[in-house]
């Protein structure tokens, strides 16, 4: 089997496989290259929009759907459930709350409310409530960079 990796800023990505037969080696590298797609297909009024990962502030569960909310706060219908994106997206998304992720290079700050809860303020200005067992496992993951 020979391998070649091209590298071209200049083309479009793409993986082409030229195999004799499909075995369980070609169907884990296919499903790999499927899992870290770099877009994901998000609804909104009958249009549907490839979103760009990095476009994505916050991933979060309303009425039973989930929505993705871009960099415009314009949001999305999803698809997938909230724990199939969570495999799929990079590491930069952590879990907020039990129904929400976050990108934590959109991240603008967290606020205390009144009520002594805290809120992720997010660079598009969407607010969401983040639960104290995450918050704990945010603060150790950002001390720890």
């Amino acid at each position: 089997m020979n391998f070649r990796l091209i590298i071209d800023k200049g083309k479009d990505e793409e993986v082409v496989a030229t195999v004799h037969g499909r075995t369980p080696l070609i169907d884990e590298i296919e499903a790999l290259i499927q899992k870290h797609t770099d877009r994901i297909p998000g609804y909104s009024e009958g249009d549907i929009k490839l979103l760009s990962v990095p476009e994505i502030e916050c991933i979060t569960v309303l009425d039973g759907k989930t929505y993705a909310i871009d960099t415009k706060s314009r949001r999305y219908r999803l698809k997938q459930r909230l724990y199939e994106l969570e495999e799929q997206l990079p590491s930069s998304f952590i879990r907020i709350n039990k129904s929400s992720l976050a990108n934590e290079n959109a991240l603008d700050r967290f606020t205390v409310t009144i009520a002594g809860s805290v809120d992720a303020v997010f660079k598009c200005g969407y607010r969401e409530y983040v639960s104290r067992r995450c918050f704990t496992q945010i603060k150790r993951r950002l001390e720890g960079k």
